[in-house]
């Protein structure tokens, strides 16, 4: 399972000219599953995203989660978005291919799994809709955009 977490001021997501979901301060979660990943994966990428020491604290160091953005225990929101092209390989031509993403109806199933498992243990969280044709709006704070990976080798290992 792969991530691309971009740090924002505030990010929306329209489809056909409406509003789908929108967050102020928190993460954007670009999200793709790949072909292999379980829940076991999926379960990992949450608790990296929502742990992950990424926002300034008072001294303007990297110390705090988006679970305390603030300083005071309230949470920054999550805006989870599908991109199975996070799964591209550009490295045989000029046409990138996606056989590493998950089928689409297994990259639905672990994308709509990460989604009710965000919801159940983080507050805010918004989403786009799996496959649709979508705007992405960001004011990305820093910059600070992170990638992240795990794949089902990986979550043996992996400490989060």
């Amino acid at each position: 399972m792969m991530a691309l977490l971009q740090r924002v001021i505030q990010a929306r997501v329209v489809i056909e000219g409406q509003v789908v979901g929108t967050i102020g301060a928190g993460l954007l979660v670009l999200l793709c599953a790949e072909r292999g990943d379980s829940e076991v994966e999926s379960d990992k990428m949450l608790t990296k995203i929502i742990k992950l020491r990424i926002f300034s604290d008072d001294a303007y160091k990297m110390n705090r989660s988006v679970q305390d953005i603030d300083g005071k225990g309230a949470a920054g929101g999550l805006l989870v978005v599908s991109q199975f092209t996070l799964a591209a390989d550009a490295s045989g031509g000029n046409r990138p291919g996606f056989s590493a993403a998950a089928a689409p109806d297994e990259g639905r199933r672990l994308y709509d799994y990460f989604v009710a498992q965000a919801r159940r243990r983080h507050g805010d969280v918004q989403t786009g809709v799996f496959g649709a044709d979508m705007q992405v709006h960001l004011v990305n704070d820093g910059p600070v955009t992170i990638p992240l990976r795990m794949t089902p080798q990986s979550t043996a290992n992996q400490s989060v």
